[in-house]
């Protein structure tokens, strides 16, 4: 199956579940292929054929947009170098989830999510480590009676209760012991934060130095800006006075007002609509309308002819539509 084939058939995907999503953003450089968002659930997803090509750089810029964004970052694929991905089965590129589309259709429209995910040295899935020692206790066990029966030390048996992960195989037997499984599905809406190494966010990137004189005009506006690397938006910014609310958060692009640009713009109006911001794209020549398809238009020029940081604010506010409106 294309690559291309294989976004289509994901998007379809999330449509049947009832999510939202983006155009495709289909213009370099860029970290994830569609947003889409359920409610409050909100996902950015990159789709490969080999997930070993998603790399570092875009694993950074992924986690890093999805803190910006409140969003989930994630990686549908098909396969390996080595092997297909298998499904009920999440993997980890750079920090990002990655599954196969059927472990995804479970996910998104089954609900259900997956038990087990793949690390150095097998398949794990996590254990209620409660109810392992309740159970335990309730059988009247020692730590080394069940160390026993497991083929472990009663170390390992302690971690497991104190919510260490464990393998398939003891996972299996937990459940052959006592007659009931242990295992507890893994949240990856979150990021699988309770299975992956916890990671800071990755640093940003410096502002490129075109960018400069629209950061410091956002930044006198009220706007906390993160500059973005592999995006078809130069930076996520945030309203500082408006924290936490729709529209807080603002994409914005920045060059001369090419058709690249107008197309950039236009993605960027669709990603607004998912992920409920503003967006607007400042333009270094004079523009011969004030939106495309919802993204602002404002020159440099503009910018320029006034000091007030609420004129700034009015005039996104005028041109660019509302939040998760077209």
């Amino acid at each position: 199956m294309s690559r291309t084939a294989l976004i289509e058939n994901v998007t379809a995907m999330l449509q049947d579940a009832g999510f939202l999503v983006s155009e495709r953003c289909a213009i370099r450089p860029k970290s994830f292929d569609v947003a889409a968002r359920r409610g409050e659930e909100l996902v950015l997803l990159k789709v490969l054929g080999n997930v070993d090509a998603f790399d570092a750089a875009t694993g950074r810029e992924m986690r890093r947009l999805g803190e910006y964004l409140s969003a989930t970052p994630m990686v549908v694929g098909m396969r390996t170098r080595d092997e297909e991905l298998k499904p009920e089965v999440v993997y980890f590129r750079h920090g990002v989830p990655a599954m196969h589309p059927d472990t995804a259709f479970d996910l998104f429209v089954e609900d259900v999510p997956p038990l087990i995910y793949a690390a150095p040295g097998g398949l794990y899935v996590n254990i209620d480590g409660d109810l392992l020692s309740e159970s335990r206790q309730e059988q009247d066990w020692s730590l080394g009676k069940l160390a026993s029966e497991l083929g472990v030390s009663r170390r390992t048996v302690s971690k497991y209760e104190d919510g260490m992960n464990a393998s398939i195989d003891v996972a299996v037997k937990l459940e052959e012991l006592f007659d009931q499984p242990f295992t507890s599905p893994m949240n990856v809406m979150e990021g699988a934060e309770e299975v992956r190494d916890a990671e800071p966010t990755p640093d940003p990137p410096e502002a490129d130095p075109d960018d400069e004189h629209v950061v410091g005009v956002l930044t006198r506006a009220g706007f906390t800006v993160h500059p973005t690397t592999r995006a078809p938006f130069n930076s996520v910014s945030e309203d500082e006075e408006r924290r936490g609310r729709d529209g807080a958060k603002l994409l914005t692009g920045h060059s001369e007002f090419t058709p690249s640009a107008e197309k950039r713009a236009r993605i960027m109006s669709s990603l607004g609509q998912v992920t409920k911001t503003r967006s607007v794209y400042f333009v270094e020549d004079e523009a011969s309308r004030e939106s495309v398809k919802g993204t602002a238009l404002v020159s440099c020029d503009e910018l320029a002819e006034t000091d007030d940081p609420e004129a700034v604010r009015d005039l996104i506010r005028e041109r660019a539509a509302e939040p998760g409106e077209a």
